[in-house]
């Protein structure tokens, strides 16, 4: 099928974009286009007006400073898993990246597409989710700041209104030599998740646990924070049977259900990848568990 006939906008400024948003009606921004453009072929999506932010050069680029990492939100997904700042200083990040779709999609996929778009078994929003990243929104009201913690408001929903745009993500960095891992089970590389976990630990100098961070997608409708699973093992040595006893918090989860597998299933696929997870980032901590 072909995408229902729609008008073309190029916009050069975010100014210019959030005004193109303002004034008209059933416009949808263009970011990439790797689910978007599928999702109109199909007509799933209907729309009168294309705004493509290509051409705003201002929203591509990664910067650091002052302990934050800022990628702009039409960063290619190619950059950032070739990135020297992001695989010395969110490795996380670009783990999760080898997961993403295929070459071609992330040649063209962004980051700020992405986390949009908000498809619950998405690698990069459980990335955001785990290092408590902030989303920089606009619009012709001006500029604010939403903790990706509210970002998500439902399934494939999130808090960008009709006549916002996505134009950064700002990733508060963890310290260096902290410890990193993801792992996702999917029915074919590139697939989107059944489950994934991602998985941040920092060790105190007596190899105690000092901070975790867990989030599980592909479970619920967006990305799932683990809690009960950082509070098991902060203030603890990361030994096998700790990081068992954190993973096996996802007992208590209640997954969705969908055509490729059942909430047992993916309760099992929690626990087992929240472990694995773990096991990297504590590893990569120069701990072996």
């Amino acid at each position: 099928m072909k995408p229902a006939p729609f008008d073309y906008h190029a916009p050069r400024t975010v100014a210019e974009a959030a005004g193109l948003l303002a004034s008209l009606d059933n416009a949808k921004v263009l970011a990439g286009g790797q689910s978007l453009v599928p999702m109109m072929n199909f007509r799933y999506v209907i729309v009168d007006h294309l705004v493509d932010l290509a051409r705003i050069g201002d929203l591509a680029g990664i910067t650091v400073a002052n302990g934050r990492m800022r990628i702009g939100a039409m960063t290619r997904q190619r950059d950032l898993e070739f990135s020297a700042d992001v695989a010395r200083l969110c490795p996380l990040m670009r783990e999760a990246l080898k997961h993403v779709g295929h070459r071609q999609t992330r040649n063209r996929g962004t980051i700020g597409g992405s986390l949009v778009h908000a498809d619950p078994a998405a690698e990069l929003p459980a990335v955001c989710a785990t290092q408590a990243a902030l989303i920089e929104i606009a619009s012709v009201r001006g500029k604010r700041t939403v903790p990706f913690s509210e970002f998500s408001v439902a399934f494939m929903t999130t808090a960008v209104t009709p006549d916002e745009i996505v134009t950064a993500i700002e990733i508060p960095l963890w310290p260096q030599g902290h410890g990193y891992g993801f792992h996702e089970f999917a029915r074919r590389q590139g697939d989107f998740a059944v489950v994934g976990a991602a998985a941040l630990v920092e060790l105190d100098d007596d190899k105690t646990v000092r901070r975790a961070s867990v989030t599980l997608c592909g479970v619920g409708q967006a990305p799932m924070p683990m809690p009960e699973a950082e509070a098991v093992l902060v203030g603890k040595r990361p030994t096998v049977e700790t990081i068992r006893a954190a993973a096996r918090a996802a007992k208590a989860l209640t997954p969705i259900s969908d055509i490729h597998a059942s909430p047992d299933y993916r309760r099992h696929l929690a626990q087992v990848l929240m472990g694995r997870a773990l096991r990297d980032a504590v590893a990569r901590c120069g701990t072996a568990a």
